[in-house]
């Protein structure tokens, strides 16, 4: 598919969102034939996607958007034959016909002249290849966090995002939930006084799993699924019995529960603090880690970072923190603790309080779905870029590297290198198996 036709399509979703604004313009059109019984909005302000990785999150992802009247879901992909097929069903069943194409290679996918976006949902070894692949085509792009599995990976992936002017939004949906607005909200605008310390509650780790060789089960291409990763035969990778979920405990694929978790509380805490676009300045952390089996991500660990503005942060998991998951922040006047299971304080009065309307309002948004598609309309920022996304796991990743170095780091995060520290600089990228680059 040329780049230009792709490009000329994006410059009507373009229109169609400068119409949204007030601004007179052409709407780009979409076959009626597509709508099928769906097909209760206007051509105009109908958003064509497709989705990248159909697994248990991917599905939840694309039945998400199915759900919103002005999309149309016309495209899956996924390496798994069982994935794409009921994803296929899925959105066929919505739309009344049998429409929905299915591929098992991203690239095909992408490739279509009639997407506007995608949302995509891979095991994180994945993401920056296909995250840069979605941009240059032109693509507005909702992707899972984490971001992606190195710094250097999340650094192509904001380059290409800007470059290419596409709308990104990140699965960091807490940022769309009002406790974690609310609380942050509170935080910056001073109701604990000035913070000196937060504290961030990941999940412990999972400790062992055998090493237990399978036969690769029909329809699922195993090559592929590897991609960059290092070829290994296939195997079982946890009590659900294949390669699925239980990825995520294995270096080459992802960071553990540390990486998995770091993109949404790590978040949340710079948004309290209005740390959204840098990065701590020292990191040192230590762990443990299986000694058997096939998982090979932190079990337990503790990360202590320090930013330029004197403010420490500490990411362990759960089990050794006092307020366990979620994010703490602590002030001179007092602490504010958010997790997904509610909102508390160290006085009960700060939570009655509410921000005036010459403070600092944050980014208020109600529906993650929503707010992506609506600024695919506008082409205003979403409540989670990607610069922001990269950011949030950035810390993560930092723990990881002075981790598995043992050392204390001074870490640049404008020029996002060490100091005088050449084998952690090395570690800000994994190599990628022949044929995969970025």
């Amino acid at each position: 598919m040329s780049r230009k036709k792709i490009v000329s399509r994006r410059s009507f979703m373009k229109t169609a969102g400068a119409v949204t604004a007030g601004v007179v313009g052409f709407p780009y059109i979409v076959r009626s034939s597509a709508l099928g019984k769906a097909g209760t909005v206007a051509p105009s302000n109908r958003i064509v996607m497709g989705a990248i990785g159909v697994g248990s999150m991917g599905t939840g992802d694309m039945e998400g958007f199915l759900e919103k009247p002005e999309v149309q879901m016309v495209a899956v992909c996924d390496v798994d034959k069982k994935h794409r097929d009921r994803a296929k069903r899925i959105c066929d069943e919505k739309y009344g016909n049998s429409d929905c194409k299915s591929y098992l290679d991203y690239r095909k996918l992408i490739a279509r002249d009639d997407l506007d976006a995608v949302t995509s949902a891979l095991p994180d070894h994945w993401h920056g290849i296909v995250y840069v692949a979605c941009a240059e085509a032109g693509l507005d792009i909702h992707g899972q966090k984490p971001l992606t599995r190195t710094i250097a990976e999340g650094r192509a992936v904001c380059d290409a995002v800007k470059r290419y002017g596409v709308v990104w939004q990140t699965g960091s949906w807490q940022r769309s939930v009002r406790n974690f607005r609310y609380a942050s909200e509170l935080v910056i605008n001073g109701r604990i006084g000035k913070v000196h310390r937060v504290e961030v509650g990941l999940p412990t780790g999972h400790d062992y799993f055998p090493y237990k060789p399978l036969k690769v089960p029909a329809g699922l291409d195993w090559d592929f699924w590897l991609g960059p990763a290092g070829f290994r035969p296939y195997c079982s990778f946890g009590e659900r019995g294949d390669c699925h979920w239980d990825w995520r405990w294995i270096m080459d694929y992802s960071g553990g529960q540390l990486t998995d978790w770091a993109g949404h509380h790590i978040d949340i805490a710079h948004w309290g603090l209005g740390l959204d676009y840098t990065g701590p300045v020292e990191i040192e952390g230590h762990g443990e880690f299986p000694t058997d089996g096939i998982y090979d991500t932190a079990v337990t660990y503790w990360i202590d970072c320090r930013y330029a503005n004197g403010i420490e942060m500490t990411i362990a998991n759960d089990r050794q923190l006092p307020h366990g998951m979620g994010t703490a922040w602590y002030g001179t006047d007092g602490w504010i603790h958010v997790n997904r299971g509610g909102l508390a304080a160290s006085d009960e009065k700060i939570l009655k309080d509410t921000p005036g309307p010459d403070e600092i309002r944050l980014y208020r948004s109600n529906d993650h779905i929503q707010n992506f598609l609506d600024c695919v309309k506008s082409r205003a920022q979403t409540v989670t870029p990607v610069e922001i996304a990269h950011r949030s796991i950035s810390v993560g990743l930092l723990g990881e590297i002075a981790i598995l170095t043992g050392r204390k780091l001074k870490w640049d995060p404008v020029a996002e290198r060490f100091a005088n520290n050449e084998q952690s600089n090395r570690m800000l990228w994994r190599p990628m198996r022949s044929p995969w680059h970025l």
